[in-house]
C-alpha cells in the first residue's frame, strides 16, 4: 500500500453526487435506498463508469487494486461501507479502487474504529501507509506500526502468502532494474535508465520500491537493505524519478 494523490472530481460528474445524496437522506432506510441506486443502469452508466475511471488513473502501476497493490483493481470499493454510512455512497472522498478479494472476500463490511470513532484503517489517499506499516522488501512481509496498521494488515490479510512471494519476485525485478539503470547511466545510455525506470513503476506492488527508498535513508539500512543496492537507492536523480 503506497500514498495516492487524489483527483478532483470534473464539475459534469460532481453534478451527479448531491442529487442521489439528498435521495438517501429522505429516505426511511437508508441502506436500502443507497443500495438500489448504487446499483441503478442509469448510476452504473453516468456514475459509476468516470468514477472508475479516474480511480484507475490514481491507482499504483496499471489499475492495480489500491489496499493489495498486487490485482487489478476491479471494484469501486466504499471505504466506509455503505451499510455503516449510506449518506456516503456518493461521496467521492470515500471511493477507492479494489480488487475482488480485498473488496469482496475480505473487507465486505468490515470497518474497525478506535475508541474515539476514527477509522481504523488506511485509507491511502488521505495518509501515508508507510507511517503505519513497514515492509521488509526481502521477505514481502509486512508488521504493524500502530494499531492502524495492524488492522490494516489483519482486514486485508496483507501477509497472505500470495503477496508476500509476490513482494519478494518484486524486490528481484526492483534490484535487477536498479543495477540495470547504473549501467545505462555509465554507457550514458539514457534509453537504457528510461526502460529501466518504467520496469519498476509498471510493475505491481509498487510498495516494495517505495519501501526500498524510504529504508535507504532510514537508520540501519545497512542491515535489511543489500549493500550493492543500497547506494542506487540514495541517488538524488534516481530517487526523483521513483519515489512517490
Amino acid at each position: 500500500m503506497i500514498r495516492l494523490v487524489r483527483t478532483d472530481l470534473p464539475d459534469e460528474v460532481a453534478l451527479r453526487l448531491p442529487p442521489l445524496t439528498r435521495e438517501i437522506v429522505a429516505a426511511p432506510d437508508r441502506v436500502r435506498v443507497a443500495r438500489a441506486a448504487w446499483k441503478r443502469a442509469a448510476v452504473r452508466r453516468t456514475v459509476h463508469a468516470p468514477l472508475r475511471r479516474l480511480l484507475e488513473e490514481m491507482a499504483p502501476g496499471y489499475q492495480r487494486c489500491m489496499y493489495c497493490g498486487d490485482s487489478q483493481g476491479t471494484d469501486i470499493d466504499h471505504f466506509e461501507p455503505l451499510s455503516r454510512n449510506p449518506v456516503r455512497t456518493f461521496d467521492w472522498l470515500n471511493h477507492l479502487l479494489a480488487c475482488a478479494t480485498c473488496n469482496s472476500n475480505l473487507k465486505r463490511d468490515r470497518f474497525p474504529v478506535a475508541a474515539d470513532g476514527t477509522p481504523l484503517l488506511v485509507d491511502p489517499t488521505v495518509e501515508d501507509p508507510f507511517d503505519h506499516l513497514l515492509l521488509t522488501p526481502s521477505l514481502g512481509q509486512y508488521v504493524g506500526l500502530t494499531d492502524k496498521g495492524r488492522a490494516t494488515i489483519e482486514v486485508f490479510d496483507l501477509n497472505r502468502p500470495v503477496l508476500t512471494q509476490g513482494r519478494e519476485q518484486a524486490h528481484r525485478v526492483v534490484v535487477l532494474a536498479l543495477q540495470k539503470w547504473v549501467a545505462g547511466r555509465e554507457r550514458g545510455a539514457e534509453d537504457e535508465m528510461r526502460e529501466a525506470v518504467l520496469t519498476v513503476r509498471g510493475q505491481p506492488l509498487a510498495d516494495v520500491c517505495q519501501a526500498m527508498l524510504r529504508l535507504a535513508e532510514a537508520p540501519g539500512a545497512a542491515r535489511v537493505l543489500d549493500s550493492s543496492v543500497l547506494p542506487i537507492l540514495r541517488d538524488p536523480e534516481l530517487r526523483n524519478e521513483l519515489l512517490i
